[in-house]
């Protein structure tokens, strides 16, 4: 279940919202701010606020998620390189 639309965005208003803990973090937070903007119950400059946020946020798991199919692709190769967390 996700959290009211205020508790979703609050600290995009306040400017507090920094990179996520992780992946699961970010997909969680993505989740909620759709959810607060498909209820339609934002104000306008939240609006613009949570999708500036959602983006920021589906740029942060598409580079995890490369780092991780390209950590996958090494193993495949039968070639086993460090972790690296970018």
């Amino acid at each position: 279940m996700c959290p009211p639309a205020d508790i979703a965005v609050s600290s995009l208003h306040g400017g507090l919202a920094g990179e996520p803990a992780s992946y699961e973090a970010a997909s969680a937070e993505l989740e909620h701010l759709v959810a607060a903007m498909e209820g339609g119950q934002l104000p306008l400059d939240r609006l613009l606020d949570s999708y500036r946020r959602g983006v920021e946020l589906l740029a942060f798991c598409r580079s995890r998620l490369k780092a991780v199919e390209d950590q996958v692709r090494v193993l495949e190769e039968g070639q086993l390189a460090p972790w690296r967390d970018t």
